[in-house]
């Protein structure tokens, strides 16, 4: 039995040495792989995140466009622009409204989009109309309404009738008054 013994104490004391440095070993050998395979699976999810917020911001921003479009009115437009004039009307003599009316001569200068060909060919063919509007327009007016201080409000409401009631599809963007001489009447 002693033989037995010895034999299973040597076997055991092999056994556990040989599980020690299997242990000791095996935990290094096998640690490195486990921390090289986390280290890549981070780099692989830092990669494809990374991906995804890049292709995302450049479809949300259509590739660098943006997506608010700030409206170009004339209050946002820091420099005027500059307009192309229509000077064809001439003086247009007209008569106030007032009990005992004045005589009026009128000229005004329409200005509209620069380069716009065709704002200026249905204004050349409307220019009698323009006249007669120009006419009618001051003649419904007294003479108090052609005070100088009252001209930026005649100068819209004109541009403002002209564009709604007058004119098809061109559009009158100023107006002018080369002229506007009141007289007192007979």
């Amino acid at each position: 039995m002693a033989d037995n013994e010895e034999i299973d104490l040597g076997e055991s004391g092999e056994g556990g040495e040989s599980e020690e440095s299997k242990k000791k070993g095996g935990g290094i050998g096998g640690l490195l792989p486990t921390l090289l395979k986390f280290i890549g699976i981070g780099l692989g999810a830092l990669v494809l995140i990374v991906t995804v917020a890049v292709i995302t911001y450049n479809i949300l921003n259509k590739s660098g466009k943006t997506q608010t479009a700030v409206p170009q009115t004339e209050a946002y437009i820091a420099v005027k622009p500059v307009y192309s004039s229509f000077t064809l009307i001439g003086d247009v003599n007209a008569r106030t409204k007032d009990a005992v009316p004045w005589n009026l001569v009128v000229n005004l200068i329409i200005q509209y989009d620069l380069g716009d060909t065709a704002t200026n060919s249905e204004l050349i063919a409307r220019q009698y109309e323009l006249r007669d509007f120009i006419r009618r327009y001051f003649s419904s007016k007294y003479a108090a309404d052609m005070r100088p201080d009252n001209e930026p409000r005649l100068k819209q409401e004109i541009r403002e009738q002209l564009n709604t009631q007058v004119l098809d599809k061109a559009r009158a963007r100023e107006i002018l008054f080369d002229k506007l001489e009141l007289m007192e009447g007979n």
